[in-house]
């Protein structure tokens, strides 16, 4: 941190006299550094936060030169200086009128030196001041990491890690998961009191893990400096470290910040590498439990995450992505902790599978929301049933990937029915060669026999019926339907012949494109 322009002021064997300040927190500014000039433009030698002395020889001997005045400090203004001192009874008898205006009305605070101090004194005033910031700065960062080192040897070496860091800094500090999920954060007092910031930062850090790489940002939100930083590897992102306060870091405040990442990056890969074998663990349980052995698995699961959910239970299979299959893990694990006894997971192939309680199934809407995914719902089961409630979530799962992102349940399947399968199965290429000869006809002809097929069977092979769907005689229906059989070189008389023409409609989509061209004709 720089030295204020206040204490440079305030240095009594100085004798600095404030001329004007705009501003009152003008003297809040920082001072890098004070350099001595008598350019009309010095500014190619400054850079921003300096302060700059001056004997006024390059005004010239015009009292009334208010113009120069006002675009010399405009110039000084413009570099980003930190202030303007005057050097009296050297070339001038105190400080011309005309640069106090211009000082005044640009905000450039303005300050007398007086002939007894040298510039090369004020220079090396604001070098100590400097320095000792400096000092003050190292100092104060050696204290903190090593408070910060005895934390992480704590049980809880991560929390307590973080809890220190938010002490030593002022600020709140919190963790986000891999997910974009709030984990923890210290104090959390100050953190839920202002909602704005939260969402704020939330919506930032599930940006940065969006991006799929090691970054960092800083935004403003409620008056306060965000810094986020994302942790661990470049292809393995493990969770975004957030801080805020109502100032920004300083060099030795963003040292210990570096350290911390550092430890936390540690202590994540750490917890993953834990997660990992976990996951093998829960593999293993998941299927002693579709073999039946439900004692030893919820043994084994009150002594590692709690209870199984009590059944019956409902069933899901989710799609997880390799690329997104560890921040779903992650995402999972911190529901079982935030939820004992409403939920057991485990990994098969590419997929998820879940035992959920009856209630519970919000978050398997959660994650396929979060994370954009398909997943399929059974009924409830019973685990001595648990094979059958896989395959009916295996199922659902099939028709979910068919649509938007979401939750399919078995009960949407069952209501469609058994030949409604047909259509998702490698059954469309024999409904096409059963159907054949229609097909040809029609467009060979210009007839509709499909058509008038498909409304025929829907009205349980009454020609009337059929007649006034398509709008025509009932003869011309029974007609149709004679040349059709013939075509079909099947007896549609009797129900096994009229099932197999139905299942063919069903399987090559027909029976959804007639009903629809009927409709529309009619």
């Amino acid at each position: 941190m720089l030295p204020t322009l206040r204490r440079l002021l305030a240095d009594p064997q100085l004798g600095l006299t404030v001329l004007g300040i705009a501003e009152p927190v003008a003297l809040e500014a920082p001072v890098e550094w004070v350099h001595s000039s008598d350019l009309v433009d010095p500014t190619p030698f400054l850079s921003a936060d300096q302060v700059l002395l001056t004997t006024g020889t390059q005004f010239g001997t015009d009292p009334k030169a208010d113009a120069d005045y006002r675009r010399y400090v405009q110039r000084l203004r413009d570099r980003g200086l930190t202030a303007l001192g005057f050097g009296t009874e050297v070339i001038r008898n105190g400080t011309p009128e005309g640069l106090l205006a211009a000082c005044q009305s640009l905000g450039l605070p303005l300050f007398e030196v007086p002939y007894r101090t040298p510039f090369i004194a004020v220079a090396r005033a604001a070098g100590d001041l400097v320095a000792e910031d400096r000092y003050a700065g190292a100092t104060w960062a050696l204290r903190a990491q090593r408070a910060i080192a005895l934390a992480a040897l704590r049980p809880d070496g991560l929390s307590a890690t973080l809890a220190e860091l938010s002490n030593q800094l002022g600020h709140w500090v919190a963790l986000f998961d891999a997910s974009g999920t709030l984990d923890r954060v210290f104090p959390r007092e100050t953190f839920s009191a202002a909602p704005d910031t939260r969402a704020t930062v939330q919506h930032e850090a599930r940006r940065l893990l969006g991006r799929g790489k090691r970054s960092s940002s800083s935004v403003e939100a409620g008056g306060e400096t965000l810094s986020l930083q994302t942790l661990g590897g470049h292809d393995h992102l493990r969770g975004v470290l957030a801080l805020g306060g109502p100032r920004a870091l300083d060099q030795a405040s963003t040292e210990v910040v570096t350290s911390v990442i550092a430890l936390a990056g540690l202590a994540l890969e750490q917890n993953n590498a834990l997660d990992r074998a976990q996951g093998l663990l829960r593999s293993g349980l998941m299927h002693t439990l579709l073999g039946g052995d439900q004692k030893l698995v919820d043994q084994i699961s009150r002594q590692m995450w709690g209870a199984l959910p009590v059944g019956p239970v409902l069933v899901a299979v989710v799609d997880a992505p390799a690329a997104r299959r560890d921040a779903i893990t992650e995402y999972l694990e911190l529901r079982v902790e935030d939820s004992p006894g409403q939920l057991f997971f485990a990994r098969q192939e590419d997929t998820i599978v879940l035992c959920l309680d009856r209630a519970a199934d919000g978050i398997l809407s959660d994650l396929c929301t979060l994370f954009e995914l398909h997943a399929g719902l059974s009924e409830p089961t019973e685990y001595r049933q648990l094979p059958r409630g896989l395959d009916q979530a295996q199922q659902a799962l099939a028709r979910a990937r068919e649509g938007a992102v979401g939750v399919i349940g078995f009960d949407v399947v069952a209501r469609q029915g058994v030949l409604a399968l047909l259509a998702r199965t490698d059954a469309r290429e024999v409904g096409l060669a059963t159907l054949a000869p229609v097909l040809a006809h029609d467009q060979t002809h210009g007839t509709e026999l499909l058509a008038t097929l498909h409304a025929w069977l829907l009205c349980n092979g009454q020609f009337g019926a059929a007649a006034d769907q398509l709008g025509v005689h009932r003869h011309t229906v029974r007609a149709r339907i004679q040349q059709a059989e013939q075509l079909l070189a099947r007896d549609l008389g009797s129900f096994p012949a009229r099932a197999d023409v139905w299942a063919a409609l069903l399987a090559t989509d027909s029976a959804t494109e007639t009903g629809r061209t009927t409709r529309e004709g009619g």
